[in-house]
Formats: structure tokens, C-alpha cells, sequence
């Protein structure tokens, strides 16, 4: 009778697990549960209930977000009547997004090398985990370039706010890679 009962809530639980409700409870480790809902719940049929898919879309996400980041803020070089120090903001902001671009690439590669046990794993989790957490400093330097009231106007705002949502989304990526490397 015990075995029948464990069975039966054995699936209901699986009946009623579904892709989108793995994704919620992921997300809700994040700080920014529901923008990871939103934007990985486009994926819920490829993710399934897969940790791994789960942080390589997610990861996916960011990388994506950053190199559109990128794009825009290297547009805004050709704005006429920049002023030096504005210009001057916008280069180097092109250029740290591109080391974030470089480092989340390199994380996804890295990801798909984990193996699920031993050591092999913890090595390369690590290193995805390192070049995330770098990839977000990278934005905060881009954002903080443009700090002071000198630089204040239209492309400070656009890039800022561009900044935030790159930061937010790698923010949950990088969270939800620490729940994946905490679970094996």
C-alpha cells in the first residue's frame, strides 16, 4: 500500500512538473527572478527540466544581449557633435563590452565541456563561473565611464539603460550557474 501510495505522488509530481515551472523555481534564486521567467520562458520547450540547458540558455541569453549591447554603443560612435570626453566614453565602453562578448563566449564553450561528475567538472565550472562574474565588472566599468554630470544627455541614458539590462540578465545567468555547480 506504501509503495502504491509513493508511486501514485510520484506521478502527480511528474504529471505536473512542467518545463515552465522548473523555470520559475530556478529563477526564483535569482535577483532579477522575474526577468529570468520572462526571457527563459521563451525557451521552456527546449530547456525542459535539463540544469544543464537551463544555464546554457541562460548563458545564451546574456551573451546575446551583450554583443546587441555592443553593437548599439559602437553606433554611437558616429553621432555627430560628440564632444572628446563623450567620444572618448563610448571607445572604451566598446572596448570592455568586447572583453564581456569575449568572456561569455568563452563561457558558453567552457560550459559544454563540463562533464556532470569528478573533477573535470568543478574545473570547468569554474572557469565559466570566473569569466561570468568578469563579464559583469566589465559592464559596470562600461556604465561607469559615463559617470558625472559632464557626460549626462540621450546616449548616457540609452547605454546606461542598455548596461543594466546586460547586467540584470548576466547577473541571473551567473546565479543560476552557481545553482547548477552547487547541485553536482
Amino acid at each position: 500500500m506504501v509503495s502504491l501510495l509513493f508511486l501514485l505522488i510520484t506521478l502527480v509530481s511528474i504529471a505536473t512538473s512542467t518545463p515552465t515551472n522548473f523555470i520559475k523555481s530556478s529563477c526564483s534564486t535569482t535577483q532579477y527572478p522575474t526577468l529570468c521567467v520572462e526571457s527563459l520562458s521563451v525557451y521552456a520547450s527546449k530547456i525542459q527540466q535539463d540544469p544543464h540547458q537551463l544555464v546554457q540558455t541562460a548563458l545564451s541569453l546574456s551573451l546575446n544581449r551583450t554583443q546587441t549591447t555592443k553593437a548599439f554603443v559602437r553606433k554611437c560612435k558616429y553621432f555627430k557633435n560628440l564632444k572628446p570626453r563623450v567620444y572618448a566614453a563610448i571607445h572604451d565602453c566598446v572596448e570592455v563590452i568586447s572583453d564581456g562578448v569575449d568572456r561569455l563566449g568563452s563561457s558558453l564553450n567552457e560550459l559544454k565541456l563540463c562533464k556532470i561528475n569528478g573533477q573535470d567538472f568543478n574545473w570547468h565550472i569554474s572557469n565559466v563561473e570566473t569569466w561570468v562574474s568578469s563579464a559583469l565588472t566589465d559592464g559596470s566599468t562600461c556604465s561607469d565611464g559615463f559617470g558625472g554630470k559632464a557626460l549626462d544627455g540621450r546616449i548616457k541614458t540609452s547605454i546606461r539603460s542598455r548596461m543594466v539590462d546586460v547586467a540584470k540578465v548576466t547577473s541571473n545567468a551567473l546565479a543560476l550557474i552557481n545553482q547548477y555547480a552547487a547541485n553536482h
